[in-house]
């Protein structure tokens, strides 16, 4: 076979080759328009939110209620902090939001169900897309458009329990 006919041959095993760097080519910049589409990556939030992680505390499960030590020493001590309660039932986000009284959200956005890791300027933000939420599980700033499930709370001394 000449040269001329080989570039011709569609079974050549160059062109199957650049075939198929082409595709994956293209598939690399369809899910980078995707990406950035929907807001970013895991590692680009779309917000710019300033956000630090949220320090990570047991808590305690009996029959659906979950209860969890906020007194001095602890990461819930202070008014205005925040914390990722994790327990056997799931990670619930809790906020001291006055000397005396909590917020008790589920951990999970409402936009493509990551772990809610971030908090910064009073806001829970997602590391996934940048969702930005309230202590109280309003929606700050999307792509969520759904607020977080929110659970009564109770405090007992130094004893917080909610149940899910």
């Amino acid at each position: 076979m000449s040269p001329k006919e080989h570039s011709l041959d569609l079974e050549s095993p160059e062109r199957r080759q650049f075939c198929a760097q082409a595709c994956q080519a293209a598939s690399l910049i369809t899910l980078g328009a995707v990406a950035q589409a929907c807001g970013g990556g895991p590692t680009s939030p779309n917000n710019g939110a300033s956000a630090t992680d949220l320090a990570r505390v047991n808590g305690s499960v009996s029959n659906r209620t979950v209860t969890v030590g906020v007194g001095t020493g602890t990461p819930l001590a202070s008014v205005g902090s925040a914390a990722l309660v994790q327990t056997t039932i799931g990670s619930f986000l809790v906020a001291r939001t006055g000397q005396s009284t909590f917020s008790a959200l589920t951990s999970i956005c409402t936009h493509e169900v990551c772990t809610i890791t971030g908090f910064g300027s009073g806001s829970f933000v997602c590391p996934c897309h940048g969702s930005e939420f309230t202590t109280g599980g309003a929606v700050v700033a999307g792509p969520a458009r759904a607020p977080l499930s929110a659970y009564p709370t109770q405090l007992t001394g130094d004893t917080l329990t909610f149940t899910v």
